[in-house]
């Protein structure tokens, strides 16, 4: 058996996708949780052009929405 790395980002492909897990994540998640799924849609929409879009550097806001980012709660509500 194959077993291969499943990326959230791939699966988000609409604005109901985006709100979908969005909003899973803020009823039923974690704070980790949340960040987590803002980095997949950031990902699924293109790093680069969004970290261009809220003015911070690409590097930044990879770090700031990994697993052990920590984002300040001005780059979050840029992501959204």
């Amino acid at each position: 058996m194959k077993v291969t790395k499943w990326d959230m980002a791939d699966y988000i492909e609409t604005a109901e996708d985006v709100l979908i897990y969005l909003s899973t994540a803020l009823e039923e998640g974690e704070p980790s949780d949340v960040i987590n799924v803002l980095g997949a849609i950031a990902r699924s929409k293109g790093m680069t052009q969004l970290a261009k879009q809220i003015g911070v550097s690409r590097e930044a806001l990879y770090t700031s929405l990994s697993e052990k980012g920590n984002p300040s709660f001005i780059t979050v509500l840029n992501v959204l």
